[in-house]
């Protein structure tokens, strides 16, 4: 693996992900967990289609939202016994992940993930499927006075890693991971396997939208 100069324009030294819906595949478990924490309090014909435009929100967002309530801590705690007990068999890691995590470390850039979720699932999922150790920092909503869109995320693991924002690349598949990117000042790439769709993406501002893990590399200013 060599450098060569990025694509961003900028030269790399981090690579932050989302989780969810980045590099692991949670989308039906995730979905699922809010279908049965909400039985008996949303309409019969709430279904996915009203899940997907907001996943990657924080937890409690959603729940208020789809509830209309204010106070949803017995919704979390639905939502928390799902996707617990369902947790390890439903979950992988998106196609390319696992090639190209290695890649980018063994090219010398450091890697981090920046989500919404609680630590303990966090590094469960990363664990589980074999690139936790691949981490140089993790930032979950357990770290934070603010999540995603607000800067604090982005900016806090650019500091446990000691890089500039404008030498990282911010990867995402949510609106809410490219407005934390853009405001931290980092180049922000989403990912076309985003169960909301390109659109999205690019309206909140994407510098770039993949459609295939390995595009990250050349974007790092890696090639084999």
């Amino acid at each position: 693996m060599s450098q060569t100069q990025s694509k961003t324009g900028t030269p790399i030294e981090a690579v932050l992900f989302d989780l969810d819906g980045t590099i692991v595949d949670t989308n039906e478990l995730i979905i699922q967990s809010f279908l049965y924490s909400l039985q008996g309090i949303v309409p019969p014909e709430f279904g996915r289609e009203h899940i997907i435009p907001i996943m990657g929100q924080t937890l409690i967002s959603q729940l208020q939202q789809f509830s209309g309530r204010e106070q949803v801590d017995d919704l979390i705690a639905g939502y928390r016994e799902y996707n617990l007990k369902h947790h390890d068999d439903m979950v992988s890691l998106f196609p390319g992940v696992i090639e190209v995590i290695p890649e980018l470390k063994r090219g010398g850039i450091k890697l981090g993930v920046v989500t919404t979720k609680m630590r303990m699932t966090t590094e469960r999922a990363l664990k589980l499927l074999g690139i936790y150790d691949y981490m140089d920092t993790i930032v979950t909503l357990d770290d934070v006075e603010n999540a995603k869109p607000h800067p604090e995320p982005v900016e806090k693991a650019l500091r446990a890693l000691g890089v500039a924002p404008e030498r990282a690349i911010m990867v995402g598949d949510s609106t809410v991971d490219i407005g934390s990117a853009l405001a931290a000042g980092a180049f922000a790439v989403g990912v076309s396997w985003s169960l909301k769709g390109e659109a999205p993406l690019r309206e909140a501002g994407a510098h770039r939208v993949i459609h295939d893990m390995r595009e990250l590399l050349p974007l790092s200013g890696l090639e084999g």
